[in-house]
């Protein structure tokens, strides 16, 4: 989800549901120790609650980032060994560490010496084209040794050559059935599953077999999915009744981001997908990936693309004969 769920996208998420734990892109500990370290630690306290995603693979390092995410105030740090991209690989994190069980259950250790915030990890069921569970479950075991109570698994294989990260996401095949298993192998853990999951019936059908969900893209290209989280999986009031309600209730937060010298743009490019299958979703994304680009543009721009849009979805008036 690099450059995806930013502060100013999960922002916008909270918007739609209140109980769904949001999930910061995967930040390397080079880019937080090192980079701006302000701008990754950011979030708004209407987040919560919210996770910092780590990529990285010295265990002093991610001690460090540990700590700076319980001072930010963050309610859990995730590890992430899943991502198969040739820039973490080369950088030596993400789904290569699979193959290092031990390097990662020392990282997990000293993170969780470092801070008294929930560290968990994220990782694929296998790497490349072996698909014995064994590797998996090595993994787990060393990582639960460190004190690791929950692990999301992406379900499937990450295929460290020849694929790119959007292949990676689509070409190995899916088996939740590992993910299933792995639930009756080590009950006493919380085992949260990922991976082509894209409506809440299915959500549903997994939590009958596994502790947890995790929405990747779907919740970014899909967002209004999330609007039925609290009535269908947590059986409360719907977070949110309407996607014009949803933009209103963000509305105050852009109105202070642009006050505070933040583009537009930077911010509506979070709710593209917000219209998506609606009459005037067209219009909608035009408005807001080009007119927010202009210099004076300001929350007044999103006011009235939401007015067009709902505009747009209302049925044509009735012609009275004459």
């Amino acid at each position: 989800m690099l450059d995806l769920t930013d502060r100013h996208a999960r922002r916008f998420l909270r918007c739609l549901s209140r109980r769904a734990r949001l999930y910061t892109e995967m930040i390397t500990t080079g880019a937080l120790l090192f980079g701006d370290t302000k701008r990754f630690l950011a979030f708004d306290p209407s987040e919560h609650p919210v996770a910092l995603q780590l990529g990285g693979s010295e265990p002093q390092d991610l001690a460090r980032c540990a700590r700076l995410a319980a001072d930010a105030g963050f309610d859990e740090v995730n590890l992430n060994v899943g991502c198969p991209s040739d820039r973490v690989q080369n950088g030596r994190f993400g789904a290569c560490l699979m193959a290092e069980p031990d390097r990662v259950a020392e990282g997990v250790a000293a993170m969780r010496a470092a801070s008294s915030v929930p560290v968990t990890v994220k990782t694929r069921i296998g790497i490349d084209r072996d698909e014995s569970p064994e590797r998996l479950y090595t993994l787990v075991e060393a990582i639960a040794a460190a004190g690791c109570e929950t692990v999301i698994v992406h379900a499937r294989n990450a295929w460290l050559d020849g694929l790119s990260p959007k292949e990676n996401r689509e070409i190995p095949p899916l088996r939740y059935e590992v993910v299933h298993a792995l639930k009756r192998a080590r009950p006493e853990l919380t085992i949260v599953i990922n991976g082509g999951i894209t409506t809440l019936d299915a959500c549903e059908a997994h939590l009958a077999r596994v502790d947890g969900v995790m929405l990747g893209r779907e919740a970014y290209y899909n967002p209004w999915i999330l609007a039925g989280v609290d009535e269908r999986l947590y059986g409360e009031a719907p977070g949110v009744k309407s996607r014009g309600d949803a933009v209103r209730a963000y509305l105050p937060y852009v109105r202070r981001e642009v006050e505070a010298g933040t583009p537009l743009q930077a911010i509506t490019r979070h709710l593209l997908a917000l219209a998506l299958g609606l009459p005037g979703a067209r219009a909608w994304r035009r408005t807001l990936s080009e007119e927010a680009r202009l210099p004076d543009a300001g929350a007044d721009l999103l006011e009235a693309a939401l007015e067009r849009l709902e505009s747009a979805a209302l049925p044509p008036r009735e012609v009275a004969a004459a």
